[in-house]
């Protein structure tokens, strides 16, 4: 495995000004500034984890995936080239702009920009959030995950499982296809969704509070528009989260409570019920879609399709009384 987290990502912007507001205000961040044309965002020990790059583009303009040290990026820098992957060695001045030891950079066949590195800079200065929030659950999981429309699913999928290691942790097939991928506990780091079209779906962060994502589903739904999907819990990661519309032309997923996986027993499979247990109306999805996404929440549901709720160690009160549902998954758990 090449690959160990999801270390940064850099969007591209027509104002600082509204990303500023955005990442601080309202997701809190701690804002960094860097240039008059660019600025950067903390989420925990790390220098930055949030890049903007004010070229009055939109969307994303690169993912930097972290390796452990630098035998590890020449291993996979001479793996890429042996496939014919064009591979460049990252200046000085981009290694300094990074706060990284070292990276290279190369383009996967959709064309997004990809850097690998190693050795990111950390600070002793304590973290500082735009608003009154508990934190993002960071660490050996990354920044978190992102999510992209594309056209065809096979250009991209050998690249990334057969070339970098990713794993595939489940899929569905309908009302589109989705494909998530893991590189380490988090459920997916990386995922495609077929759409017919190549541009960024959403990028998620996750909070270590649920009334975090609550407070923030408050002010996303103070600003006309802001919410691009409702609060709802995934089928996969069972993280609960709504999107928001950011300044970069594309959705922030805003989350807490995802599951945490063993890559090395972890089996795939296919979610026959789509994206969501409940919740998550998707305004971006043309009507037709949106009516096969309520009919698979609905058939989970009749199912009885439910999923313990994540939480870390104190972070949670046990309530008295008894829970057949409970009782009966934690039957089951010992049987299998």
């Amino acid at each position: 495995m090449y690959v160990q987290a999801l270390g940064y990502v850099g969007l591209r912007a027509k104002s600082l000004e509204d990303w500023g507001d955005f990442g601080s205000a309202f997701l809190g961040m701690q804002r960094i500034d860097k240039s008059r044309s660019t600025l950067a965002f903390r989420m925990d020990d790390r220098k930055q984890r949030l890049l903007i790059d004010a070229d009055g583009g939109e969307g994303i303009g690169v993912m930097g995936w972290e390796l452990a040290d630098a035998p590890a990026l020449d291993a996979l820098a001479a793996r890429l080239e042996q496939a014919a992957v064009s591979v460049v060695r990252g200046s000085q001045a981009l290694m300094a702009e990074r706060h990284v030891q070292d990276l290279i950079v190369a383009h996967d066949p959709a064309g997004n920009r990809l850097e690998f590195f190693h050795g990111a800079e950390c600070t002793a200065e304590p973290f500082l959030p735009g608003r009154n929030i508990s934190g993002f659950r960071t660490g050996p999981l990354g920044m978190g995950h992102v999510v992209l429309h594309v056209d065809q699913i096979e250009r991209v999928m050998p690249f990334y499982r057969e070339l970098l290691g990713f794993r595939l942790s489940d899929y569905w097939l309908r009302p589109f296809r989705g494909y998530f991928m893991n590189v380490n506990q988090r459920h997916h780091s990386l995922a495609f969704i077929e759409t017919g079209r190549n541009a960024p779906h959403h990028m998620m962060i996750e909070l270590y509070s649920l009334d975090d994502v609550g407070q923030g589903y408050d002010l996303a739904q103070a600003e006309a528009g802001r919410v691009a999907v409702t609060l709802g819990r995934h089928s996969g990661d069972y993280i609960t989260s709504f999107y928001a519309w950011n300044p970069s032309g594309f959705m922030t997923e805003y989350g807490w409570g995802a599951q945490s996986i063993d890559p090395a027993t972890w089996q795939p499979f296919e979610r026959k019920f789509g994206a969501s247990l409940w919740g998550h109306d998707r305004a971006w999805m043309p009507p037709d879609k949106q009516v096969e996404a309520r009919d698979l929440r609905r058939q989970a549901a009749a199912a009885g399709l439910r999923q313990p709720v994540q939480v870390l160690e104190g972070n949670y009160t046990l309530m008295p009384g008894q829970c057949p549902w409970l009782d009966a998954l934690k039957q089951q758990q010992k049987i299998g």
